[in-house]
């Protein structure tokens, strides 16, 4: 089953997912999926990208608490 797309704060922090993946991470930063997973592939990306970002093989997960802080959210987290 395919992630749900999020494209605001709220509905991020209403997901009952742990991890979010590139695309949703992408719709709420304005940028394509493409450039978080280049940027998660070396240190110096991930320091970039400033959010803590977990790489397994080819796959990008987004711990969603600590990226939701990042980004200043301040509401409640599901």
């Amino acid at each position: 089953m395919a992630a749900k797309i999020v494209y605001t704060l709220p509905e991020a922090a209403e997901l009952p997912e742990e991890y979010l993946i590139p695309a949703q991470v992408a719709a709420l930063l304005g940028c394509d999926q493409y450039a978080i997973n280049i940027a998660a592939s070396t240190l110096k990306g991930r320091e970039m990208l400033g959010f803590p970002v977990i790489k397994v093989g080819r796959r990008v997960k987004i711990p969603r608490r600590p990226f939701l802080r990042y980004m200043g959210w301040e509401g409640p987290i599901a």
